[in-house]
C-alpha cells in the first residue's frame, strides 16, 4: 500500500512539475506580438547548452542573430520567457532612464539557506542593494586602487620570480594559462579580500586554493543539476532548504575573515585591504572623497558611479554582509578575472605583432620609472595596453549576458507599433558577448584589433554595445580593481616573458560546452624569459 502511494505521488508530481511546465507559457510571445525562436518541450531554447551541444558564447550569438532587424526577440530558457533586447538605444533607456523600475537582478537562491551569497551586493535587491551599493562604492575608486597596488604588484613579481626559477631549473616551461592564472587571481583576491598571503604557484595545494576553487567550480556536473533544480522548482528546494554550496566551504571562509578582522581589532593592525575598508564601513567611516585624481578614467572599460553610490550608505553591517562581500570579491576574482587573463595570453602569443607592440610601450614605461617600480597612475596612462585589454574584454567577455528583473510595470515602445507591457516579476536579457560580436558594431570581430580602441577610433564605438562591466547603476562595482589586475599582471608578465604558442596550443581557440567562458583544451602557452633571447 505504501508502494502504490508513493508511485501515486511521484506521478502527481511528475504531472505537475514536468508535464505542465513543459508546455508552460507556449504562447507568451506570440500573445505579445514579439518574434521568437519556437521552443522545445520543457528545455525552451535552452536545450542546447543543457545538452552540451553549443558553448554559451555560440548559442546567445546564434539567438541574437536570429532576428537580425528586430530591436527586441524573444527566448525560453527552460519555460520561462525572456525579452532579449538587441537594440543598444533600448539597453541604455531600461539600464539606465528606467533603472528604477528594473532595480534587481534573477536570484535562484533562498536567502535563509544561502545568507552568505544572498547578502552580497551581486544579488541583494531593491533597497538592501541600494545601501549595501552605497556602502561599497567608496571602497573601489581610484585612491583606494592606490594603495592596494603595492599588494597586486607584490603578487605579480611572485610569479615572475616563480617563473624564472623552473625556468633556470628545469628549461623554457609551457603553462595553461587558466590554471596559471587562477593561481595568480587567488593569491591577490586572498591578499586584498582576506589579508592572507599565499603563493599558489609554488605551493600547488595549498588550504586558500583548494577550497577557493572548488566553491568557484559551477561546472561539476552535480553542481549543475543542484542549479538546473533550483531554478526549476525553487518552492521544493526552500522547503528541503536546499543549500547552492557545500558548507564547510562557507564555514573555511567565514573563519578566514572572521579570525582575520578579529586579531586587527585586537592588535590594532591596519591593512590596505578589502577587510580594512569594510571594518571601516562597518564603523561609518568609509565614504567617498572626490579628487582630481578620482575623475580620471582607469581605461576604456571603466563604469563610472551612479549617484546611488555616492549616498549615504548602510552602517550597521553585521558578519554575514561582510562575509557575503568578500565571497562575491573572490567569485569574480578567481573566476571573471582568471578567465579574461588567460584569454589575454592566448591573443599575445597569436598576435606577436601586437605583443611586441605593447612590449615597446612597457619597456619605455619601465626605463622611465628608473628604479622605481610601476605604480597605479603610471599605469593608467598606458594607452596601448589600455587598447589591449579593452580589445581582449570585447571578444572574450568573462560574463556574456545581463539580466534584469521587472520590479514596477513598466510599457517599453520598442518601435514600429510594438509595446511590450512589463509585468512585476518579468525578465530582460541583453546578450553582451553577441552584441560585442556584431559586426554592425565592431567589423570584422573576430579580429583581435585593439586599434578599435585607439584615439582616433574609440569614439566611433556607439554607446550600449560595448559592457564588459555592465551599464547603468548596476554596473560592476569592481571594475577598476579588475582591470588594475589585469594590467599589472599583464605588464609584468610582457616585461619579463615572450609569451609564445607551441604544439599544444590550439589554434584557433575553440570554446567548450561544458562552462560559461573556457577553452576546449585549455590555453597552452610557453613563457619565455626575455633576458635569453
Amino acid at each position: 500500500m505504501l508502494v502504490e502511494l508513493l508511485l501515486l505521488v511521484a506521478a502527481a508530481l511528475f504531472t505537475k512539475f514536468i508535464i505542465d511546465k513543459g508546455y508552460k507559457n507556449e504562447n507568451y510571445f506570440k500573445e505579445r506580438g514579439v518574434k521568437y525562436s519556437e521552443p522545445y518541450y520543457f528545455v525552451g531554447n535552452s536545450g542546447n547548452i543543457f545538452t552540451r551541444q553549443k558553448s554559451i558564447l555560440k548559442w546567445l550569438c546564434d539567438a541574437y542573430s536570429s532576428f537580425p532587424n528586430e530591436r527586441v526577440c524573444g527566448t525560453f530558457e527552460f519555460r520561462s520567457p525572456l525579452l532579449v533586447i538587441r537594440d543598444p538605444e533600448l539597453i541604455k533607456c531600461l539600464m539606465i532612464k528606467e533603472f528604477d523600475h528594473f532595480v534587481n537582478r534573477r536570484n535562484i537562491f533562498v536567502d535563509e539557506n544561502d545568507p552568505a551569497i544572498c547578502k552580497s551586493l551581486f544579488l541583494l535587491r531593491g533597497n538592501d542593494w541600494r545601501d549595501m551599493r552605497a556602502t561599497l562604492s567608496p571602497a573601489f575608486t581610484g585612491s583606494k586602487m592606490r594603495l592596494m597596488f603595492e599588494l597586486i604588484s607584490e603578487c605579480s613579481n611572485q610569479m615572475v620570480a616563480f617563473v624564472n626559477k623552473e625556468t633556470k631549473e628545469k628549461g623554457i616551461q609551457t603553462y595553461e594559462m587558466k590554471d596559471f592564472c587562477s593561481r595568480m587571481s587567488n593569491d591577490i583576491i586572498a591578499t586584498c579580500a582576506f589579508g592572507i598571503q599565499v603563493n599558489s604557484l609554488k605551493e600547488q595545494k595549498n588550504e586558500f586554493y583548494l577550497n577557493g576553487k572548488n566553491l568557484t567550480n559551477l561546472a561539476q556536473l552535480s553542481r549543475i543539476a543542484k542549479l538546473v533544480f533550483m531554478m526549476s522548482f525553487p518552492k521544493i528546494c526552500n522547503a528541503l532548504k536546499v543549500r547552492a554550496f557545500p558548507q564547510r566551504l562557507i564555514s573555511y571562509f567565514r573563519s578566514a575573515i572572521l579570525d582575520a578582522m578579529q586579531y586587527r581589532e585586537k592588535n590594532n593592525v591596519i591593512r590596505p585591504d578589502m577587510i580594512h575598508l569594510l571594518m571601516e564601513a562597518k564603523k561609518g567611516r568609509l565614504t567617498h572623497q572626490t579628487s582630481d585624481k578620482e575623475i580620471d578614467s582607469a581605461g576604456f572599460a571603466t563604469v563610472e558611479e551612479s549617484q546611488i553610490g555616492k549616498q549615504e550608505g548602510k552602517k550597521d553591517l553585521s558578519d554575514d554582509d561582510i562575509l557575503a562581500q568578500c565571497l562575491i570579491f573572490f567569485f569574480a576574482g578567481f573566476e571573471t578575472v582568471s578567465t579574461a587573463l588567460s584569454f589575454l595570453c592566448y591573443e599575445m602569443a597569436v598576435n606577436p605583432e601586437i605583443q611586441e607592440r605593447l612590449f615597446d610601450e612597457v619597456l619605455e614605461t619601465n626605463e622611465l620609472l628608473g628604479q622605481k617600480a610601476i605604480n597605479y597612475d603610471t599605469l593608467q596612462k598606458m594607452k596601448y595596453l589600455d587598447m589591449v585589454v579593452s580589445e581582449s574584454l570585447r571578444k572574450w567577455t568573462p560574463l556574456p549576458f545581463l539580466d534584469r528583473v521587472c520590479t514596477k510595470e513598466y510599457v517599453l515602445d520598442c518601435g514600429e507599433g510594438l509595446k511590450y507591457s512589463f509585468k512585476k516579476g518579468d525578465v530582460f536579457v541583453i546578450f553582451t558577448g553577441a552584441l560585442h560580436y556584431d559586426p554592425q558594431y565592431f567589423p570584422d570581430p573576430e579580429k583581435f584589433d585593439p586599434e578599435r580602441f585607439s584615439d582616433e577610433n574609440k569614439d566611433k564605438i556607439i554607446p550600449g554595445t560595448y559592457l564588459p562591466f555592465g551599464i547603468g547603476p548596476r554596473n560592476c562595482v569592481g571594475s577598476r580593481f579588475a582591470l588594475m589586475e589585469v594590467k599589472a599582471f599583464l605588464f609584468y608578465l610582457i616585461l619579463n616573458f615572450k609569451i609564445e604558442p607551441n604544439e599544444k596550443t590550439q589554434i584557433p581557440l575553440k570554446l567548450t560546452t561544458n562552462s560559461a567562458m573556457a577553452s576546449e583544451k585549455g590555453i597552452w602557452v610557453q613563457l619565455t624569459p626575455r633576458s635569453k633571447e
